[in-house]
């Protein structure tokens, strides 16, 4: 007995060690099959989503098919009906002349007067001799059938359909994503900002992880990403106006990148649209208007920049003039986003600005004052600005004419509309305007 108890002992220490390793050894696999069971569940709400994408773009080009084929037959159904619509027109006028003359006839055969209806006899024969001639045989003869000769043959669409299936069934070796498709309908331009927007067309075994957006820089030049991300619609803010801009996306996942989409070329606004901006605005200014009318709490001069953002083209805008008390002198101009808020347009090193009052004007940048000029504005005064990073000059105009010299030159960089004023100063900003004839 004594034998058999320590040899149970025995056992019974040496199973509880062989249960943990096996334990060790199970967990990782059960983990690994757990992990499994989730891909496999997200790949194949993938797969279906996919599926459903393909048979939606299916769906979609019959639907397609179906109105144009739908609009020949309207037009078809149209031309018929115009034609026996004139053909009725026609008989009737006929009817109606033939009606006519027979009555004449019948109150001609009751003339009396034997000499008086062979006066009229012989006209009388060859008018009704005319219009038997008119009447030409099958004149009454539909034009056209009232059957379309037109058969749409969806003998082999509907094979096709009969036919869809996966092209395989086995697991292959994981490829790249196709290259995607840019859905031109959902592509566009506003002002200078462009979205475009995309979409796998094929099922692929692997999931697409993310979409690489590339645009050029507006003149033909090489392509930068601008977007990197799972998202199939981006916003691309701040192009240059009056700008062509080519744009590409492509797909990647595990496997890599695939290949690049067709090109689609996208055109910004001609001219500049904006607002003033409430974001660069100091706190004492104000904006009404939706963003276009400004004025100040303070009687100390303060700025406020324009939504826009300059860096190559010609542009041209126009602030007026809507209150003016007590002589003050606003400023007008542009600057760099960074330039200080709190002092008057110019005075620092990022900003370049005409400040005008009644009477008189100066150019200043960099707290220097140059270029004195005679003229200043009063309420209902326009002060037009234009901004040429074409020659790189800087020229202020007011009342469409332009006012001192060409106020600053060699200008290079990203330049915004800038405005400095007090409490007794009121301006509303004018934009998408084209340079005046004049003033080029």
């Amino acid at each position: 007995m004594p034998l058999l108890k320590d040899n149970a002992l025995k056992g019974c220490s040496t199973n509880p060690n062989q249960a943990s390793q096996r334990r060790q050894w199970q967990d990782p696999k059960l983990h690994q099959l757990r992990e499994l069971q989730n891909k496999t569940w997200e790949n194949g709400v993938e797969f279906e989503a996919c599926l459903v994408a393909q048979c939606d773009s299916l769906i979609e080009a019959l639907t397609r098919q179906k109105a144009k084929l739908l609009t020949k037959v309207t037009k078809e159904k149209e031309s018929k009906l115009k034609t026996v619509k004139d053909q009725i027109t026609h008989c009737t006028m006929k009817l109606r002349q033939t009606t006519g003359m027979m009555e004449f006839c019948l109150e001609v055969i009751k003339e009396n007067d034997p000499s008086g209806f062979l006066q009229i006899s012989d006209a009388l024969i060859k008018r009704v001799l005319a219009s038997q001639d008119q009447w030409v045989k099958g004149a009454l003869e539909p034009k056209v059938c009232p059957e379309f000769a037109l058969t749409v043959n969806t003998d082999p669409l509907m094979q096709s359909i009969l036919q869809l299936d996966f092209t395989q069934n086995k697991a292959e070796t994981p490829t790249v994503p196709p290259a995607p498709l840019l859905q031109l309908e959902k592509c566009c331009m506003r002002n200078n900002s462009a979205t475009l927007a995309w979409r796998i067309t094929t099922v692929q075994a692997l999931p697409v992880e993310g979409y690489v957006l590339e645009l050029d820089d507006g003149n033909g030049g090489p392509y930068r990403e601008v977007y990197v991300g799972k998202e199939t619609v981006c916003t691309v803010d701040g192009l240059h106006f009056n700008s062509s801009y080519s744009a590409r996306v492509k797909a990647y996942n595990s496997a890599g990148v695939g290949a690049y989409s067709k090109v689609v070329v996208l055109k910004t606004s001609d001219v500049a649209w904006f607002s003033f901006d409430p974001t660069s605005a100091h706190r004492d200014i104000v904006l009404t208007n939706e963003n276009q009318t400004v004025t100040c709490n303070s009687y100390d001069d303060r700025v406020v920049l324009g939504t826009a953002a300059f860096s190559k083209g010609v542009h041209y805008w126009e602030l007026s003039v809507d209150r003016y008390d007590n002589h003050p002198d606003p400023a007008f101009g542009v600057a760099r986003i960074n330039t200080m808020k709190d002092m008057m347009l110019g005075k620092d090193d990022k900003a370049w600005a005409m400040y005008v009052d009644n009477n008189r004007s100066w150019f200043m940048h960099n707290n220097s004052h140059t270029n004195r000029a005679e003229g200043g504005i009063t309420k209902g005064s326009t002060v037009g600005i234009l901004l040429d990073l074409t020659k790189h000059t800087l020229t202020f105009f007011i009342n469409k004419q332009q006012h001192g010299p060409m106020a600053f030159e060699n200008l290079e960089g990203v330049f915004m509309p800038a405005v400095s004023l007090n409490r007794n100063v009121q301006v509303t900003l004018i934009t998408g305007l084209e340079v005046p004839k004049s003033i080029m």
